[in-house]
Order: structure tokens, then C-alpha cells, then sequence
């Protein structure tokens, strides 16, 4: 097993071994810890108290984060006619048609974000096992399946996330970079933390956040105070 790195155990030594800390306090903590040479993705991971393996107990949503995720997104859109005028007008990177799934079965994904419409997703649906597995596949449930094409490319471009439950229970999300000021994560973290709320499955009993945890791509975890983001619901 690699041992950790210094500025990890640095890191590591500010927080108290299984404290919770309100999650204003562990923002604070994650901004404070060594940095390094590149701005680092703050993610935070809620692990719920559901079993995945229910389709009635599946929790999955879209969020439209307030300050966006620091990182320009690339969109491309799939449709013909006045729908592809409608993705240029609204700021799509790459637009197109059959000639653009062709270039997808090809190996090109320079792309964040695919939406389409209804009427092509007979010829986007034979991209499902290139797409799926790279959480590219566009899905109506996700909103990128859709008619209102410009509401999507805004969305898209102001850092809309999409969520799911993994095997485990957890959902994991993107809230930003390590650069953003302490309110600005907050805000964010408020957002995903009400849509994983308005989420909740009728199927789910009990205690449904179990744990919060929040990092960057290269820190340790800071445990939240789960009464402390409940808080933000009021």
C-alpha cells in the first residue's frame, strides 16, 4: 500500500480523528489544508440509507449548481432542422446530425455534455454502450433528452450536475474548485444538498443521510455535521 504523502499527512492532522464539524467550519478546514500544483476539485459524498439494488429505493436527479463548477463545459447537441439552430443560438460548442453520432462510434468525445431530441434518439440510441458507461448517454430523466434545447445548453453551461446513487449507497457530486471562496462552496453544497433531499425515495426508512463527507480530488475527508446541513433546508 502507497504511503500517503506528506501534504496529506499535514492535511491529515488538522482535523480531530471522527469528529463531525459543521459544515461551515469543515469548508473552512478543506480550503485551509496544503494545496497543490493544480485547483483541485472540491467533491463532497453522501452515503444514504438505501439499497440500490430496489429500483423503488434508486435516488438520482439533476441540480443546477448557483456558482457553477469553475470549468468551462463543452456541449454538444444532436438535432436536425430548427432544433440545430436553436443549440447554435443558445451557445452549443458542436452541433450536428447522423454525421456526428458517426464521429462518436469513432472514438471522438471531445464533449461534457450530449443533449438531443425525442425524434433522434432513435439514431443516438445506438451510442448507448459508448455514451453509458462514460455518463455521456443523454436521458429525459437528466433533462438532456428534450425539446427546450436552449433551456438545456444554459443549464449545461452554468454547471448543471447529474447524480445517482452507486452500488454502495453513495452519491457522489462535483461542488466546485478549491479556488471558490468558502460561500460560494456553501451555496453550492446547499443546492445538491436539498435536491438529494427532494430526492428521497418513498421507499427509504430510517435515518436517509447516514454520512457526509467533503474533500478535494487530493485530501482527506472532512466529516460533516448532518444536523448542520439539515439546517440549510429551513
Amino acid at each position: 500500500m502507497a504511503k500517503p504523502s506528506k501534504r496529506y499527512g499535514e492535511s491529515a492532522a488538522q482535523l480531530e480523528p471522527g469528529k463531525e464539524y459543521p459544515i461551515s467550519e469543515a469548508i473552512e478546514k478543506l480550503l485551509q489544508m496544503p494545496g497543490t500544483s493544480f485547483n483541485e476539485t472540491v467533491e463532497v459524498a453522501a452515503r444514504l440509507n438505501v439499497d440500490p439494488r430496489h429500483a423503488d429505493q434508486v435516488v438520482r436527479g439533476t441540480v443546477v449548481l448557483p456558482h457553477g463548477l469553475g470549468k468551462s463545459v463543452k456541449v454538444l447537441v444532436i438535432a436536425r432542422g430548427p432544433k440545430a439552430t436553436e443549440a447554435e443560438e443558445a451557445g452549443a460548442d458542436t452541433v450536428g446530425a447522423e454525421e456526428i453520432v458517426e464521429q462518436i462510434t469513432g472514438g471522438w468525445f471531445d464533449f461534457d455534455v450530449c443533449i438531443t431530441t425525442p425524434d433522434m434518439m432513435g439514431v443516438v440510441g445506438k451510442l448507448g454502450k459508448v455514451l453509458g458507461p462514460r455518463g455521456l448517454m443523454p436521458n429525459p430523466k437528466s433533462g438532456t433528452v428534450t425539446m427546450d434545447i436552449t433551456k438545456a445548453v444554459n443549464e449545461a453551461k452554468a454547471g448543471k450536475i447529474e447524480f445517482r446513487v452507486d452500488k454502495a449507497g453513495i452519491v457522489h457530486a462535483p461542488l466546485g474548485k478549491k479556488s471558490f471562496s468558502a460561500e460560494t462552496i456553501l451555496d453550492n453544497f446547499s443546492a445538491f444538498y436539498r435536491s438529494i433531499i427532494q430526492a428521497k425515495p418513498a421507499a427509504a426508512k430510517g435515518t436517509y443521510v447516514r454520512s457526509l463527507i467533503l474533500s478535494t480530488t487530493m485530501s482527506p475527508g472532512v466529516r460533516i455535521d448532518r444536523s448542520s446541513a439539515q439546517a440549510l433546508m429551513l
